[in-house]
């Protein structure tokens, strides 16, 4: 019986240790990433906060630091504070890839490791880079609207914002366009916000009498052309094609609704994914340098449940 008590002690006291010595492997990562200006990044916002929350209880020695920033200045201010933290990596989602990228060099030239978000920066300085599948959501949606309109019409396009990202995404729609007859009458930023992307899409009602389908790249952009082709009584345009995966568009996918056949997604939640592979890479010692690119995935009424979340926030 004694030394099987000394035994379970001794068991005891190396738990003790293997528990004190993970929590003394204190890490800290910081997350800077837009606020929650709409949807999407409603939907990053949560993501993050609930992945910093895992991470931490996985990790006994783990911190956290999510910081939201409402424009690209306040975002630079915020990774030069985080920076004084002690911080061992940073995982960014940046507003702007021009304005985000001298201030993310000085972070990288501290030797903090770099994680960065969907919004490509001109310069690849970044460890990490997670984003979704840019050329491919222009590139699936130019080959779902040539195939929906028969290969001719007039459409219009609304951009989101002139970065990186985007240029990718129009590069490969027009691409995907050529050898139709389908032509793009019209193309104007909408700022991926509803409200702009409405008043876009009342602009292009009023110069354009005849519009056959819509490309707006984004659900929340398509919350507001929707809504301006209601109140304009209009019933030349066939459809809208957005894209992202908002659970409100993939409800009209799911339900047969003949304006939102389909979605593209381009899912917020890839920062849960950027945050996970930057603290495996602290504490597991994994190789995760590199790009990881998630597929743009065509969402039909056929396949639209297996993406549909009713308790998600986008």
């Amino acid at each position: 019986m004694r030394k099987l008590l000394t035994g379970l002690l001794a068991a005891g006291f190396i738990a003790a240790a293997g528990l004190a010595a993970q929590a003394a492997d204190t890490k800290t990562i910081a997350v800077s990433i837009p606020a929650a200006d709409h949807g999407w990044t409603g939907g990053v916002v949560y993501h993050a906060q609930e992945e910093a929350k895992a991470l931490e209880a996985r990790y006994p020695g783990l911190k956290v630091i999510v910081k939201t920033s409402p424009d690209g200045a306040a975002q630079a201010n915020a990774l030069e504070d985080l920076t004084t933290q002690g911080i061992d990596a940073l995982v960014t989602l940046p507003h702007n890839s021009d304005e985000l990228t001298d201030p993310l060099k000085a972070v990288k030239a501290k030797g903090i490791f770099v994680t960065v978000v969907d919004r490509a920066l001109r310069e690849p300085i970044q460890d990490l880079y997670v984003a979704g599948n840019n050329p491919n959501l222009g590139a699936v949606s130019a080959a779902y609207v040539k195939d929906k309109l028969g290969g001719k019409g007039d459409i219009v396009v609304i951009r989101g914002l002139p970065i990186v990202i985007d240029e990718q995404r129009v590069n490969a729609f027009n691409e995907g366009l050529k050898g139709s007859d389908i032509k793009v009458i019209d193309s104007q930023f909408g700022n991926w916000s509803r409200d702009d992307a409405f008043k876009v899409m009342q602009d292009f009602l009023t110069k354009h009498p005849k519009i056959d389908a819509v490309w707006c790249q984004d659900d929340d952009m398509a919350v507001g052309v929707l809504e301006a082709i209601k109140q304009a009584n209009r019933t030349d345009i066939k459809f809208v094609v957005g894209g992202a995966g908002m659970k409100d568009m993939v409800k009209k996918v799911m339900d047969g609704d003949s304006m939102v056949p389909v979605d593209v997604l381009y899912p917020p939640a890839m920062v849960a994914i950027a945050m996970d592979l930057t603290a495996a890479h602290l504490y597991d010692k994994l190789p995760v340098n590199g790009n990881y690119i998630l597929d743009a995935t065509l969402v039909t009424k056929d396949n639209a449940k297996d993406f549909y979340y009713p308790d998600s926030p986008f």
